[in-house]
């Protein structure tokens, strides 16, 4: 039960919770719907209330006395939910154009999201370099995003940075993402997608700016090559067992590889698949032991290692930093 209360505690302080000027605008609108509907919620009940005890069989013995129509409440009970409606209207309108303010591609503010079953690809076009499933931006910075689909249709959704959007198959659509504060901000792909739906996860890293140009500087370097024996072994089954075909590495010439997420800084991030693990040499080993019993479903196949290769394996992608 305390787990329990603990995770309803950290719902409800993260609700509203909100770091971005798109996401304050989602959420007076949702305040301003919240609150009439306990209004009406407090008005339904009072009138419940009233009939069920001031209209009770008891007290009023007999048949009740049959309205047929009454023209003002009728007329208020039309006037008020239309002139309601109305404002709704305006304020959802007045909002929506303030989050879709236009924002043009300005050279390494550009930040291009290619959504996969299960995975998120990232790409920083003019700093020349990928990564995935988690994003680094810095805090303080407009950033435009281009959200695309390499398969089916996603849903790209990070609570506190804003609005959903759509990544479709042959198509490109556009938003902006925004951090005024340094922090990690998780979010989920929010259309179903296929079965590992559910571990289709993102992390947004804000960080200021000087932390951030720090690990877009780390990024761009090259993979170094393992300089012990068992790391060797591991780069060389890396490139033998096909690895090389679906996943990039910078330095070795896989650069085209886009099937699998990309490794080259793969031990640098704090989750794997997508964040449905942390990045630890032991989850690691269970997911080359055996893909489709941790993610069923996902395209990595089992190329029955023996334990002398997964430790070598193992030990070369933990070198990926």
């Amino acid at each position: 039960m305390g787990r329990f209360f603990e995770t309803l505690r950290h719902f409800i302080a993260n609700m509203f919770a909100s770091s971005s000027p798109g996401e304050d605008y989602i959420n007076k609108l949702f305040y301003f719907f919240l609150i009439l509907c306990v209004v009406i919620l407090a008005v339904v009940l009072a009138m419940v209330l009233t009939g069920v005890i001031r209209f009770r069989a008891g007290k009023r013995p007999g048949e009740p006395e049959q309205i047929t129509g009454n023209r003002v409440i009728e007329i208020v009970w039309t006037v008020i939910p239309f002139i309601l409606v109305t404002l709704f209207f305006f304020f959802t309108i007045r909002y929506m154009r303030a989050i879709n303010q236009p924002m043009a591609a300005s050279g390494e503010d550009t930040i291009r999201i290619i959504a996969h079953q299960w995975w998120w690809e990232m790409q920083y076009p003019k700093l020349g370099f990928y990564t995935a499933n988690e994003l680094h931006i810095p805090a303080g910075q407009n950033l435009l995003m281009k959200i695309e689909s390499a398969d089916v249709i996603h849903d790209w959704w990070v609570p506190q940075l804003g609005p959903k959007i759509d990544a479709i198959p042959g198509r490109i659509n556009f938003i902006s993402i925004h951090s005024r504060n340094p922090g990690e901000f998780r979010g989920a792909c929010s259309e179903y997608c296929g079965a590992q739906h559910a571990h289709m996860l993102i992390l947004v890293v804000a960080q200021e700016k000087d932390e951030y140009n720090s690990w877009v500087k780390s990024q761009q370097k090259v993979a170094e090559l393992p300089s012990d024996s068992t790391g060797k072994k591991g780069y060389q089954l890396f490139n033998e067992k096909a690895c090389i075909k679906c996943h990039n590495i910078s330095g070795t010439g896989s650069e085209e590889a886009r099937v699998g997420p990309d490794l080259t800084h793969l031990s640098s991030r704090k989750t794997i698949l997508s964040g449905m693990m942390l990045t630890t040499k032991e989850n690691i080993t269970s997911w080359l032991n055996n893909p489709q019993k941790i993610k069923e479903g996902a395209h990595m196949p089992d190329f029955m290692l023996n334990t002398d290769e997964t430790t070598a394996l193992v030990t070369y992608l933990e070198g990926l930093k």
